[in-house]
């Protein structure tokens, strides 16, 4: 009964504003099926987004690690990519921002020796600032267990100093190409200001903590975000 009042309600309407041309009854079981299986594919993807969220959760942090005297951890820098220590030496400020090896040249020396080894080789980007200078002294270091060796050294401008961005200006020689007495020389001056390996112990944990703050703020990003798709789309529920 009501069956055949709808039919005949929609048959009047459609007299009214013209016939419209019919879809294959294919299409809807289609469209069924599609939505069906994104739901599958959404439901799977946050099942295992969630089990490896919980599993690197539940990793066992290092011991803690102070970082050498008299080095201060920068607030807030777990959470940026800001610098993460700083001390003063005389009239100096000095900062230190610090990259894995990998991040530095992804697809080179990890691949080769694995990934075992990647923690063991870090990236030091030192800044020496002094209030009457213009410009401050940036120094590209490697830092390892049981050494730390200049890449590169060159004068910034303070704005510059301030992040991890390519020098604008010239960047200064190459410098192996140095002589040995000056090599030398730049190497003593950054280790009278504690550049120096001592630093591997607490740099290495700071960033296994972080790497692993930051992938499990990943998984559940992720998964938050795909939960709340449908309902994103959808906000009346209809």
């Amino acid at each position: 009964m009501w069956r055949r009042a709808a039919t005949a309600a929609t048959a009047a309407v459609s007299g009214a504003i013209g016939r419209r041309p019919c879809l294959p009854m294919s299409s809807s079981a289609g469209a069924m099926k599609s939505i069906s299986a994104s739901s599958a594919v959404n439901s799977m993807l946050l099942r295992s987004l969630k089990e490896h969220y919980l599993e690197v959760s539940r990793m066992t942090p290092p011991p803690k690690v102070n970082p050498p005297s008299p080095f201060t951890v920068m607030k807030g820098s777990m959470g940026t990519d800001g610098p993460v220590l700083s001390r003063t030496f005389n009239d100096e400020d000095i900062t230190i921002y610090v990259t894995r090896l990998a991040t530095i040249l992804p697809g080179g020396i990890a691949e080769d020796e694995g990934t075992d080894d990647d923690i063991n080789q870090l990236f030091l980007h030192v800044s020496v600032w002094k209030p009457q200078q213009y410009d401050s002294l940036h120094f590209l270091c490697g830092l390892y267990p049981d050494a730390v060796g200049i890449h590169s050294v060159s004068l910034r401008s303070n704005s510059e100093a301030s992040g991890l961005v390519v020098a604008s200006k010239y960047s200064g020689p190459v410098f192996e190409e140095l002589s040995e007495k000056v090599r030398d020389r730049l190497h003593s001056y950054i280790n009278e200001r504690g550049i120096n390996e001592s630093l591997f112990p607490f740099l290495q944990a700071w960033l296994y903590v972080k790497d692993h703050r930051n992938l499990a703020r990943w998984f559940k990003s992720v998964g938050t975000f795909i939960s709340q798709e449908k309902s994103l789309k959808n906000p009346s529920g209809s």
